[in-house]
C-alpha cells in the first residue's frame, strides 16, 4: 500500500464539511481519507493507528509548516465512490475499511472503518456512506483481529480474544483444553465462495442455537449462503465442549 503523493479527486454524492488542524510537515492530498491523530487531535493521511476523520476534498500542504499551521478541509459524512479491493455486486450494505489513506478493502484487519457499501458502480468500485464522527464499527467488540487466508489452521489459548478473518475456504480446529475463550470466525469473502468449518476435538461438541450437538462434529458456515460478514463466536463453556455465544448467517453441523 501506498499513500497518496498527487491529488486523487473523487466523486461525493453527499457531504457535511468540517476543518481539521494538520500536523507538522506533512500533505494530506485531495481524495485522501483523514486520520486524526489520539494523542494530539491533528490531521495526517490515515494510517492504521488513526480514527478516521472523513476524506480531504482539497490538498493541504503543511510539509513547511508547525503542527496546526494549517487545516485540511474535510468531508466527514456523505456518500463517496470508492475503490474496493475485491467488490462485487452483491456487497450493498458491507462495512468498509481503510488500511492507509489509499487502500480501501473489506477487511478490518489493521484497518479503520469508515462506512458501508450503498451502490455498486462496477468490479472494484463501490459507492460508500460515511460518517466519520457517528459511524460504528460492527466488528469493533470482536476482539484482535487477524487474517487468515489458508485452508487449515489450528488454535490455541494464544488465539483467546482473537477475531479470525477468512478470506478463503477454511477448517479452523478448535483447541482440545480448556483456556481458549472469545474466539470470532468471520468470513469476510464474496457471496458463496468462503466456507468456514469449526472442528471441534473428538471428545468436544459445539452447543448452540437449534444444533443438536454431538462429540466431534464440525459447525459449517454453508457455502451456497456464505456472505461477508458471517461469523460465529465461540466459548469452551464445560466438559461438554464449546458453546456458540453470537451467530450470523447460515450454519449446520456436520
Amino acid at each position: 500500500m501506498t499513500t497518496l503523493a498527487v491529488n486523487a479527486p473523487r466523486k461525493f454524492e453527499l457531504g457535511e464539511y468540517t476543518d481539521i488542524p494538520v500536523i507538522a510537515s506533512d500533505i494530506i492530498y485531495e481524495g485522501g481519507a483523514i486520520g486524526i491523530v489520539d494523542a494530539t487531535g491533528h490531521a495526517r493521511p490515515l494510517t492504521s493507528a488513526d480514527r478516521f476523520g472523513g476524506f480531504c476534498t482539497s490538498k493541504a500542504d503543511n510539509s513547511a509548516g508547525a503542527a496546526a499551521a494549517i487545516n485540511a478541509r474535510a468531508c466527514y459524512k456523505g456518500q463517496i465512490e470508492l475503490p474496493v479491493t475485491g467488490a462485487v455486486i452483491t456487497d450493498v450494505g458491507q462495512p468498509v475499511y481503510a488500511q492507509d489513506d489509499n487502500a480501501f478493502s473489506f477487511t478490518p484487519v489493521a484497518g479503520v472503518y469508515i462506512g458501508r457499501v450503498v451502490r455498486f458502480v462496477s468490479a472494484g468500485y463501490v459507492v460508500v456512506a460515511f460518517d466519520a464522527f457517528s459511524g460504528v464499527d460492527p466488528y469493533a467488540t470482536k476482539g484482535l483481529k487477524e487474517a487468515l487466508g489458508a485452508s487449515t489452521k489450528t488454535l490455541d489459548a494464544q488465539d483467546s480474544g482473537k477475531c479470525i478473518c477468512c478470506t478463503v475456504t477454511t477448517v479452523v480446529t478448535l483447541p482440545a483444553v480448556e483456556g481458549a475463550a472469545g474466539i470470532t470466525l468471520l468470513n469476510v469473502g464474496p457471496f458463496g465462495t468462503v466456507q468456514i468449518s469449526a472442528d471441534p476435538n473428538s471428545s468436544d461438541m459445539i452447543e448452540g442455537p437449534d444444533i443438536s450437538a454431538a462429540d466431534n462434529k464440525d459447525i459449517i458456515n454453508t457455502l451456497a449462503t456464505a456472505r461477508r460478514g458471517d461469523y460465529i463466536t465461540l466459548e469452551y463453556s464445560d466438559s461438554n465442549g464449546w458453546v456458540i455465544t453470537d451467530i450470523r448467517g447460515t450454519w449446520a453441523k456436520e
